[in-house]
């Protein structure tokens, strides 16, 4: 039992990075907890109990920024979209329901249930280390205590029961599924023949006047987008530290200064017996147990060497006492507090007095220590001048974004006295309004993008405001050439235009042979098509879906069956239809699974939004409304 509090906390990481990521950034922290915000306004209610918008707005606010680390060069704006804030909220409204059903339901999940859970879950073996522990440094960074993280996980296991319970209980016998997989693995033989446009290129000869017509016809397709030349200056808290160089004595300093943080945790080995006994029992069977404790202790006393063989003949936590108590290596904040204060106020080979826990009555030896030592300064010299350097960086550009702000604003007719002033590099670039295809850095930001644009930039070619393109980092331009969207003209793009029509007519002429084809086929005629083939869906043999799609559809009570089937620009296609074949067996299992899968998630769905009624959740209309896509 009192492994348990190992594994306990070996736990925490692994599940804040494979469930309460998806869960708590997504849905965040506060949809595990029950504010009512009765002062606030709410957004939407489940089973009387209400989300506010604080909680929509900052759980929708994680998820962006969330989606900032991950995309740190791709502008913010992006991402604090409509749909974003409705799939918030819909979350938010599910995780709610999922939480009532399973207090209504009374479910709970039991200290072994969580351990099992990690011990056996395969998303969880690259936490696990070789001697089961884990970086507790994790669940502190995220400012969670043990118990508030162990109550949200078993919070987020009961929920799974809710639904788990209905789709893994679903049933698709092959009587079920057959006549869908039959349609969906259904081979069928056929002779085909393909009028390629390629064939038929040479034989479109357009003239000039079709070519000009073609030309005002499709006018749109020959526009070019409005596009500006532009100057622009960056401010980067990375080039600032790219640029800086630290005395050694200044290094040396913070490195005194911050001992601790080249210090090693110091971790000790310990060995123990238990002998168990529940918080909540009688005083007598407490007594009795502590005077076993006591008889066992007085056992080592006398011959500490039989430690090993006592803690796996008498100890009562099962993960240690067939190791002989062997608990390994840990560090502080691993143990309960009893037990830790005991262990890190002994000595090497000490066996110290009797120690209560809530778990019982521990005798406990101290088998060796390590950690502690203060690594040298050359072995973290790096580390040291990265990190003075970066905040040196960081409190110049805090300074300097002040001066690099007002300066474009007050000097709006030039970027050369922030580039004098900041010792910056004017750069240049041509840009359109949206980002172009591998763009990076400032250029890849819609938001400075969309200041380019804006109407008194282009009007009057003044500085943009500084706008933040990354994180420390922020951006001026101005425009220096505007050119306006426009229609290309004809003797500009004529080649295009010619291709474009080359192409159309090309396929006019493939799609009238092939279709004189097909009405021969359809008239009676025997001729045998060039190429034969055997497909399916799963099995296209390289065939586009529009033809794969019309072949399973011809009758198959009526073959041989001819179909035709226009390509556009890659031609037309004729096929006969010859023989339907039966599915492959090897096929069938896999994708039985799956069918049972989809009835499954089908089912979730439905038992899902019947919980929503049973439970009335309700999304208001002015949430709704406020999340909905601008038309």
């Amino acid at each position: 039992m009192f492994d348990f509090v190992r594994n306990h906390t070996r736990l925490f990481q692994g599940i804040l990075v494979l469930l309460i990521f998806p869960s708590f950034v997504f849905f965040g922290v506060q949809g595990y907890s029950r504010f009512t915000g009765e002062a606030e306004a709410r957004v939407a209610s489940v089973d009387g109990q209400g989300i506010t918008r604080a909680e929509w707005d900052a759980t929708t606010q994680r998820q962006v920024e969330r989606m900032r680390q991950q995309m740190p060069g791709v502008d913010i704006k992006l991402f604090d979209t409509p749909q974003l804030r409705a799939e918030v909220l819909d979350g938010l409204v599910r995780e709610r329901v999922l939480m009532a059903a399973a207090a209504h339901g009374h479910l709970r999940v039991s200290d072994a249930e969580l351990q099992r859970a990690f011990a056996e879950d395969p998303q969880f073996a690259p936490l696990r280390n070789p001697d089961g522990s884990v970086n507790r440094e994790l669940l502190a960074a995220q400012g969670m205590s043990s118990e508030m993280f162990a109550e949200r996980l078993r919070q987020d296991l009961a929920m799974r029961q809710v639904l788990l319970g209905v789709g893994g209980s679903v049933l698709a016998p092959e009587a079920v599924s057959a006549p869908a997989l039959d349609a969906l693995l259904q081979r069928r033989q056929l002779q085909l023949q393909r009028f390629r446009v390629e064939d038929y290129r040479a034989k479109a000869q357009p003239s000039d006047a079709e070519i000009e017509a073609y030309y005002k016809a499709h006018e749109a397709e020959y526009r070019a987008p409005e596009q500006a030349t532009i100057e622009y200056v960056v401010l980067d808290a990375q080039a600032l530290k790219a640029g800086l160089a630290v005395p050694e004595e200044d290094l040396r300093r913070y490195y005194d200064e911050n001992a601790s943080r080249w210090t090693a945790a110091e971790e000790r080995r310990a060995s123990h017996i238990l002998i168990a006994v529940d918080a909540s029992a009688s005083k007598e069977a407490r007594q009795q147990a502590k005077a076993r404790a006591e008889a066992l202790l007085e056992q080592l006393r006398r011959n500490p060497a039989a430690f090993a063989e006592l803690a796996r003949k008498n100890s009562q936590d099962p993960g240690s006492a067939e190791r002989g108590g062997d608990l390994d290596y840990f560090g502080r904040g691993a143990m309960v507090k009893p037990f830790e204060d005991a262990v890190f106020a002994m000595k090497p080979g000490e066996i110290g007095n009797l120690v209560e826990s809530e778990f019982g009555y521990h005798i406990i030896r101290l088998d060796a220590v390590r950690g502690g030592e203060k690594k040298p300064f050359d072995a973290v010299r790096a580390q040291v001048d990265d990190e003075v350097r970066k905040q040196l960086a960081q409190k110049r550009y805090a300074e300097a974004a002040e001066q690099f702000t007002n300066t474009v604003y007050e000097q709006s007719d030039s970027l050369q006295p922030v580039i004098d002033k900041l010792k910056l590099q004017k750069r240049s670039a041509t840009v359109q309004r949206m980002p172009g295809a591998g763009a990076a850095g400032p250029l890849a930001s819609a938001k400075l993008l969309e200041a380019v644009f804006a109407d008194d930039s282009v009007r009057n070619k003044r500085n943009t405001d500084a706008v933040e393109t990354g994180p420390s980092q922020l951006a001026a331009a101005r425009i220096v050439e505007y050119t306006p969207a426009r229609t290309l003209p004809l003797a500009e793009v004529k080649e295009r235009v010619r291709e474009a029509l080359v192409t159309q007519q090309a396929a006019a002429l493939a799609k009238k042979e092939g279709e004189a084809l097909l009405a021969q086929l359809k008239g009676g005629s025997n001729t045998a098509l060039p190429e034969t083939l055997t497909i399916g869906r799963a099995a296209p043999q390289g065939l586009p879906r529009p033809a794969v799609e019309a072949v399973l559809a011809a009758d198959a009570s009526r073959l041989p069956q001819a179909v035709g089937v226009d390509l556009g620009a890659q031609g037309y296609l004729v096929a006969r239809v010859m023989q339907v074949l039966p599915a492959e067996a090897a096929g069938r299992q896999p994708l039985q699974a799956q069918y049972a899968q989809a009835v499954g998630n089908a089912e979730m769905q439905a038992y899902l939004d019947a919980l929503k009624a049973r439970f009335k959740a309700e999304i208001k209309p002015a949430a709704r409304a406020a999340s909905a896509p601008a038309n």
